[in-house]
């Protein structure tokens, strides 16, 4: 009788592990689960064969991308509504996956499937790369008998939220392409340019116009402390950095987003469409109401936001409307929160919410092409006149000198 290692899950979600005897490995995921215990299958190992234990190398681009998982959700709802049976979906998706990562995580969804496990709890073994939203739809999904249809629904949701960080990201390339060119040349006049001007001015033994001084000496002061700078906005960064991975330098940080200027407004706007197509998609796919104000906090991305959302939770709970705390907390315009109060009055809570992320979706759009569009004249006019104030700076000694020797 040989004898195997196995892992499994207790009745309350505790990793265990131990060794078994037993004529086949199939015979050990039989006794394990007659002891309520959840066999983790691709962890049962014979043992004296072959390695016990797994090498694992770094891996290179090995994650999951969002747009790899929303074509997963749209073929395998397409499976689904076409009668094949889910393991062999997963099966099918599994093998015709390229990402070896998320092929292995599909395998392993499919063998805990296979092993008696429900989908959903099949997905939450996996949270880096099936979100909570994802997996509490595919439970709503499977305890309504409409997975195919969930299934629809968290692909477009998917979707349309990968469309909107896009067009954010698309927003801020640009402004922070021009600054980081900016920089660098005007790093380099200061650096190498104006120096062979400073020691060509220098023999001339007379005064210098003011203009031309201060850039002489802002271009002395870069060289002699240039690691210095470099060590200072390395140390910023990084400030800002480990600040933000704190709760409360997260809060401090968001809030002040908020109230810059232009994009502040159009962050406010991309928190509320996506806020609203979040809640909106769960309350019309069966979850809880409660649940799905949690999980809508966790994905707002803004911390100021996702408070207001807890808020909102807790207040819920203690019997009061949605309206009402998103009021109060004074972070939603006065719009949102009376169209969700008409949903919540009419019963038709989901559909107003789908209405409002349509409605900033498009606010988002307009917003990132007025950016765009007045971007492009600020930064000109700034990158001009900073490089051009330092070259006409540098040509008025020469200037003057050819006015004397006139």
């Amino acid at each position: 009788m040989a004898k195997f290692q196995w892992v499994g899950v207790s009745p309350r979600g505790e990793t265990m592990r131990g060794e078994m005897e037993a004529q086949t490995r199939q015979a050990v995921i039989a006794r394990l689960r007659a002891q309520r215990i959840q066999p983790m299958t691709d962890k049962i190992k014979e043992k004296g064969r072959g390695l016990n234990f797994e090498i694992k190398m770094p891996a290179f681009g090995g994650g999951v991308k969002q747009h790899e998982i929303v074509i997963f959700t749209r073929q395998f709802a397409t499976m689904i509504d076409a009668g094949l049976p889910l393991v062999q979906c997963l099966d099918i998706l599994s093998a015709q996956t390229p990402n070896k990562t998320f092929a292995k995580t599909i395998r392993d969804v499919k063998e805990q499937v296979e092993a008696g496990a429900t989908f959903a709890a099949s997905l939450k073994r996996h949270p880096k790369v099936f979100s909570d939203l994802y997996a509490n739809m595919v439970a709503a999904g499977e305890v309504g008998g409409i997975l195919d249809t969930i299934l629809t629904r968290l692909a477009s949701y998917m979707e349309k939220i990968v469309k909107l960080k896009s067009k954010i990201k698309g927003a801020m390339i640009y402004p922070a392409c021009i600054i980081s060119a900016a920089v660098l040349v005007t790093g380099i006049l200061l650096v190498y340019v104006i120096p062979v001007f400073a020691d060509l001015f220098h023999s001339f033994g007379q005064a210098l116009p003011t203009p031309t001084q201060f850039v002489i000496n802002l271009s002395n002061a870069t060289i002699a402390y240039f690691w210095y700078i470099i060590v200072a906005i390395i140390g910023m960064i990084g400030g800002v950095i480990i600040t933000y991975r704190t709760d409360r330098g997260k809060f401090l940080i968001d809030k002040f987003m908020l109230r810059v200027p232009i994009f502040g407004d159009l962050i406010r706007k991309t928190a509320i469409a996506r806020f609203t197509r979040t809640l909106g998609t769960l309350v019309s796919s069966g979850v809880p109401i409660l649940d799905a104000l949690t999980i809508t906090g966790r994905t707002a991305g803004n911390k100021i936001i996702e408070q207001a959302i807890f808020a909102t939770r807790t207040s819920i709970s203690e019997g009061k409307t949605i309206a009402e705390p998103l009021i109060a907390s004074k972070v939603f315009p006065p719009m949102v929160c009376q169209m969700i109060g008409i949903g919540e009055t009419t019963g038709s809570l989901d559909a107003m919410l789908q209405k409002i992320a349509d409605f900033y979706e498009d606010e988002v759009d307009n917003a990132v092409a007025n950016l765009t569009s007045l971007m492009e004249p600020m930064v000109i006019l700034v990158l001009g006149g900073l490089i051009g104030g330092l070259v006409i700076s540098m040509y008025l000694p020469i200037f003057k000198l050819g006015s004397v020797l006139g």
